[in-house]
């Protein structure tokens, strides 16, 4: 892990398209601005952490699919 000391309004540039900024800084909180192309997913990391169980969760679920009802098709004379 990189471990980087940033001011308010100062930043960090990743991969040449990412900024992440200092916004804020109030106690023991600090607000981030991030600045990403659209294809870039940005989540905070509880969120992620969530959506990779609820993922797993589902890849793992049971997927019974009901059975189609048989067509009657009358054959061709």
């Amino acid at each position: 892990m990189l471990i980087l000391s940033r001011r308010k309004d100062e930043s960090v540039v990743i991969d040449g398209s990412i900024e992440v900024s200092i916004v804020d800084i109030k106690g023991d909180q600090v607000k981030l601005g991030i600045k990403a192309p659209g294809h870039v997913k940005v989540f905070r990391h509880e969120v992620y952490q969530a959506i990779q169980e609820q993922n797993k969760a589902a890849a793992a679920a049971p997927t019974r699919l009901p059975e189609l009802p048989k067509l009657d098709i009358p054959a061709e004379k």
